[in-house]
């Protein structure tokens, strides 16, 4: 669906940090070719202020500071969205954003399309 243009990609600073830092030269390598070929949406260090300060509101419900960076990226971007398979990030509830695993949102873009 992104490939098609019927989604658009969300990427960050934060996820350009923690690819980075992966260990497996092929998936980093895969990843960065597919954020450069498919990224509509790019949140910045230019936002880090708020992004920070929104991260530091989401930590306070237990989320780890990673994790609580990319979701803020995700508002910041005003995505509809955040995929994700991580069940304690899963646990999290926000009015701006929806966290669903990858299944759930088959499930809903099939509802929508059809």
């Amino acid at each position: 669906m992104i490939r098609k243009g019927n989604l658009e990609l969300v990427t960050s600073y934060v996820l350009d940090y923690e690819n980075d830092r992966n260990r497996s030269l092929q998936k980093k390598m895969a990843i960065e070719r597919f954020i450069r070929e498919y990224t509509s949406i790019y949140v910045s260090d230019r936002n880090k202020n708020e992004i920070e300060k929104y991260a530091g509101e989401i930590m306070k419900t237990g989320i780890k500071e990673k994790d609580a960076c990319h979701v803020a990226c995700a508002v910041v971007a005003q995505c509809k969205y955040f995929i994700t398979t991580d069940d304690r990030l899963l646990k999290y509830h926000s009015e701006n954003l929806e966290l669903v695993t990858p299944g759930e949102f088959i499930r809903r873009m099939e509802t929508d399309y059809e």
